[in-house]
């Protein structure tokens, strides 16, 4: 991947977020969409790549990869973290409320979140920035920083600023450097995440960045005041173990930890891969170790230059009801014109996995192409997503994928919603999250009625059925 190349994939969302409930089945008729906010760019931010996620007041929050302020050095755009509030009335507009503008390099607060967040019960916000901190990492002959891990704390009294405090500066070797997409934590307050790069094995990227990719843990300080440590879990080699892994990890009940890698995973295959890059992607697991030692990693899948079966996953996987992992790959298929899959992995006893593909996509059709983000279940075991490009004007779709029953031995695929020209969204890349009357929220790169960003602002928008 060259630096172009390297920027273009900085809106790549890696999440995969899951929220549990009943649904209806799926309409005909596609759903209604509505556009919350259009970000400017300065500032209030522009190009939201991350999932939203919900307050206990219906308050909406989540980031911007660029925008907030003008004056980053170099390539990095500072970025926001934002809430949005719903209107008192009905109808009105949503109101937007910049709780952070991310300094740059030069205050070493990070910059550039390109991800969405984690919120606690006491209303403090987590997140990660791509570049920014401390780190010495630099960039076309600059620092641009490493990376951070950081938490934003409330206002002590309403109208206060809130405070943001980098938890970890990622240094750029073997702990790993540009953090790359959602956060989750267990029920320590540990917080895991992946880094695209580092970790001390491979070149992935040379001479830009060095190194295949980590998957990390940050912990609490075990007296006040202390600091958070980081500690990497697994360090990516870029052979059949995978390369580039991307955020959205999720644990299943034994503590076992799950994801993907975008490469990797084959010493041949090159699928979408180019400038260096091998291996069509995996999905693995790394099984917790004991005494301090690296976690065992397991590959449950690795993609193939066929790409039969997909390639290039650039989301995470979800758990359905059922208990099997679903995910989506950016690549491949087996229709004429291949670009991307849904697919399913079956656990067979616990021991070996099964791989099925859900859907094709296809540049062919009108149904969408070239998913980015995460899928999103409901407990029917319905799937929702996003397409970055194709629907019926090429900006993306909204879509949702209803699981066989009765005499129908096929998942149904329906278009809920094709994203036309702005001042509509273009191109989705988060997934989706469902408020309690089952209406869809999520964020769009670019399009919106913000005209001082290059392809306009992005936006969030909502889809009620």
């Amino acid at each position: 991947m060259n630096s172009c190349g390297f920027l273009i994939a900085l809106s790549r969302a890696i999440m995969a977020f899951v929220v549990v409930f009943s649904m209806t089945p799926f309409a005909s008729a596609q759903w209604r969409e509505r556009v919350l906010y259009s970000f400017q760019g300065i500032p209030d931010g522009a190009y939201p790549a991350g999932d939203v996620v919900f307050d206990q007041a219906g308050n909406l929050y989540g980031t911007t990869e660029y925008g907030g302020a003008n004056d980053c050095p170099g390539i990095t755009q500072c970025g926001t973290v934002f809430q949005l509030q719903p209107p008192a009335v009905k109808g009105d507009k949503w109101k937007e409320n910049v709780l952070y503008i991310f300094k740059g390099v030069k205050a070493n607060d990070g910059d550039s979140p390109a991800g969405g967040i984690l919120l606690d019960k006491a209303g403090n916000i987590y997140g990660t920035t791509a570049y920014g901190g401390s780190g010495d990492c630099k960039l076309f002959g600059s620092r641009s920083g490493c990376g951070t891990v950081f938490e934003l704390l409330p206002p002590k009294q309403e109208g206060g600023k809130w405070a943001e405090k980098v938890l970890y500066s990622f240094k750029g070797g073997k702990d790993g450097y540009f953090p790359w997409g959602d956060l989750t934590w267990d029920s320590a307050g540990n917080l895991y995440g992946a880094t695209e790069y580092g970790g001390g094995y491979g070149s992935c990227n040379a001479p830009y960045y060095q190194y295949c990719g980590t998957v990390f843990e940050v912990s609490p300080p075990k007296t006040d005041g202390g600091k958070w440590t980081e500690k990497v879990l697994y360090a990516f080699k870029s052979g059949t173990d995978g390369a580039n892994p991307n955020g959205g990890l999720i644990f299943d009940s034994k503590g076992a930890i799950y994801g993907t890698t975008y490469y990797g995973g084959d010493t041949v295959d090159h699928c979408n891969s180019g400038d260096g890059f091998v291996g069509c992607g995996t999905v693995f697991q790394l099984t917790p170790s004991t005494m301090n030692a690296p976690w065992t990693e397991k590959i449950l899948l690795h993609f193939k230059t066929d790409a039969s079966m997909g390639g290039n996953p650039a989301a995470g996987v979800i758990f359905g009801p059922d208990g099997d992992l679903y995910g989506t790959t950016y690549w491949g298929g087996e229709a004429v014109s291949p670009a991307g899959t849904i697919f399913k992995l079956h656990s067979k006893a616990g021991h070996s996995w099964s791989e099925s593909v859900l859907y094709n996509f296809t540049t062919e059709k009108a149904d969408g192409y070239n998913p980015l983000g995460g899928l999103s279940v409901d407990n029917n075991g319905k799937l929702y997503g996003t397409t970055s490009r194709g629907g019926s004007s090429f900006y993306g779709t909204v879509f949702g994928l209803a699981p066989p029953t009765g005499h129908r031995q096929t998942w149904d695929y329906s278009v809920l919603y094709s994203f036309t020209h702005f001042p509509d969204p273009e191109m989705p890349q988060s997934s989706l999250a469902f408020d309690k009357s089952g209406n869809l929220y999520g964020t769009a790169v670019y399009g919106g009625s913000g005209n001082q960003c290059q392809g306009h602002c992005g936006a969030v928008f909502v889809l009620q059925p």
